[in-house]
């Protein structure tokens, strides 16, 4: 009977498993389903009464045992009977379609839950911990990272080492080391129907030496697909991707190292990038069909980017906060990706020194160029994709110019990178110890030109005890230094290597 399935069809429902955001809804559909099975029930009960009723008084009619005029009532008892359990059937049918609409209700709400938790999923990282609320979704993620390092000197340039008052180390020894942090993100946004949305996203780190340090702190809002703003502490589109850099130590790019004065120096197109300790960054993003354009601009303390505040062997002042404008603009169409970048200072007069006859020395124009060219298909196929890299970058500062190439090929989890830089030091520094002078007096000298050869290779083994968010990686880097004119690098100072196994665990 249509009842009897009716229930059946019921029971199913309630047994149904519903997600845990969805509990106010169900409960209240619950309720509903309940009464209408009690009433279908109750019709069920009645309407065999009915039947019964009516089949014995077709028997006593046919049988002749009452008079016509007690057939006629009983027949229209008979039609009265028929009729409410034509209502009934009728109240069981309408009864049933409302089970229809309470099922369609609870297959939209699932549904619901469902897309929810693919959304989530979908976001960069994969968090243990979500909720949804009113004000949006919230997450908690975050990944462990430690290594095993071994690395040799890296080696001040001779001729700079060697000059009175520029011997620098730099902590430059051996290293065997174990390094490396924790971090815990939390990601929080909402967005509207109609893609207007706004979110943050903070990153604390604990190291290994029992300090804080600190990934991201950003806040940004836009249009889903359109535009977006942001403001604090991240890195912008990288123009020199390492890809899966697992060890690369050569001597600074300023993002792993500071520059140092004599250790040689590989521009990256990484100083107006962001994640400073000096300053913060803000942004504006838009897609265009296949364009990307991204302006972000840096705002912090200019020394900041040399170690010990030193620039071609002189001590420099900081009067005012410099402003790293950076233009990104990309284009990309199915696996292949090209882009190209300006990294600039626009304040002048930001650093510098006073000269011997207390002139203000301006050192804080810094100008460079960026082409990135990309080839992913990582995508199409997860296991002999292919992910490949080409760079270049130019820097042009006060007397320095430096230009930088790259390329690296990542296939099955191994990695193989090579990095090219030639740097023209047009003028260093050196204190002149023999002067009657009592204030410092300083030598004009012109060191040179050096190139810088690096190659880098890593392995990623995925996997680890059967666990696919557990990952070990191993690397090593071979970096080779050498000088021309002035620059004259000794045999046990050219060669720079190391190796790290890293631990990678996400959660």
């Amino acid at each position: 009977m249509k009842v009897k399935a009716l229930s059946a069809v019921i029971s199913f429902i309630l047994a149904t498993p519903l997600c845990a955001n969805a509990q106010t809804d169900i409960s209240a559909i619950e309720a509903r389903l309940n009464a209408l099975e009690q009433r279908a029930t109750a019709a069920e009960a009645r309407a065999a009464a009915a039947e019964q009723k009516a089949a014995r008084l077709e028997q006593l009619i046919n049988s002749n045992q009452l008079s016509q005029e007690k057939k006629a009532t009983d027949h229209a008892t008979t039609v009265n009977m028929e009729q409410r359990v034509a209502i009934l059937e009728k109240q069981s049918d309408e009864a049933q379609a409302k089970v229809s609409i309470a099922q369609t209700q609870l297959n939209e709400i699932q549904q619901k839950q469902v897309a929810q938790l693919a959304s989530a999923k979908n976001k960069e990282g994969t968090g243990f911990f979500s909720t949804n609320t009113d004000w949006g979704d919230l997450k908690l993620y975050g990944d462990v990272e430690y290594n095993i390092d071994a690395a040799s000197k890296k080696g001040q340039l001779t001729s700079m080492r060697m000059m009175p008052g520029n011997q620098k180390d730099f902590d430059d020894n051996e290293k065997w080391s174990l390094n490396g942090r924790i971090l815990i993100g939390v990601d929080g946004e909402r967005e509207l129907k109609n893609g207007n949305y706004a979110g943050f996203r903070v990153q604390p780190m604990a190291d290994m030496t029992g300090k804080m340090n600190l990934d991201d702190a950003v806040f940004y809002f836009g249009q889903r697909d359109k535009w977006q703003y942001k403001i604090g502490r991240y890195e912008a589109y990288d123009m020199f991707p390492l890809n899966q850099d697992t060890f690369v130590e050569y001597s600074g790019n300023t993002a792993n190292d500071l520059y140092g004065d004599g250790f040689g120096y590989i521009y990256m197109m990484k100083e107006g990038r962001g994640r400073s300790s000096d300053g913060g960054s803000m942004m504006v993003n838009t897609h265009y069909n296949d364009w990307y354009f991204e302006l972000n601009a840096l705002v912090e303390d200019g020394t900041s980017v040399f170690k010990d505040n030193e620039y071609h062997g002189r001590k420099l002042d900081n009067r005012k906060n410099v402003i790293y404008m950076r233009p990104v603009i990309a284009w990309q169409k199915d696996n292949l990706t090209i882009a190209g970048a300006i990294d600039a200072n626009v304040v002048s007069k930001a650093y510098g020194y006073d000269d011997e006859n207390g002139k203000f020395q301006d050192q804080s124009r810094r100008t460079g160029y960026g082409l990135t060219v990309k080839w992913d298909t990582l995508d199409d196929d997860p296991i002999n994709g292919i992910v490949a890299n080409l760079s270049a970058a130019y820097l042009d500062a006060k007397d320095e110019n430096d230009f930088s190439i790259g390329s690296n090929v990542l296939w099955r989890k191994f990695q193989l990178g090579y990095i090219y830089a030639h740097n023209d030091i047009k003028a260093y520094y050196q204190r002149n110890e023999n002067s009657s002078v009592q204030n410092d007096t300083y030598l004009t000298l012109n060191p040179g030109k050096y190139n810088i050869n690096t190659v880098f290779a890593s392995y990623e083994l995925p996997n680890i005890l059967d666990m696919d968010n557990f990952k070990t990686y191993l690397g090593a880097y071979y970096s080779r230094i050498d000088g021309k004119d002035d620059i004259n690098v000794h045999s046990s100072d050219k060669d720079r290597y190391g190796a790290r196994i890293r631990f990678k665990y996400l959660f």
